[in-house]
């Protein structure tokens, strides 16, 4: 008696591949009808969005900062 394992093994691979695939396209159509089904009972409130005021941020001066990275990029370049 003769076994081609390379015909068994690729029988097994399909059917491996076809078990999983056929998995996931259930939960994906399981998932969507729950998602149905949760917006049919539990529907989503609306949000009242109240507009705020606009944020006035004073203007600094950033000379200081400005000096440090300066200072740090010429000690950089002098290693």
């Amino acid at each position: 008696m003769e076994v081609n394992y390379i015909t068994e093994g690729l029988k097994f691979m399909l059917l491996g591949m076809g078990t999983v695939f056929s998995f996931l396209l259930l939960l994906i159509y399981v998932l969507k009808l729950q998602e149905k089904i949760f917006k049919k009972y539990f529907p989503e409130k609306e949000k009242k969005v109240t507009p705020k005021a606009p944020v006035v941020t004073k203007s600094t001066d950033d000379s200081e900062v400005i000096a440090a990275i300066t200072a740090a990029i010429t000690d950089y370049k002098k290693k």
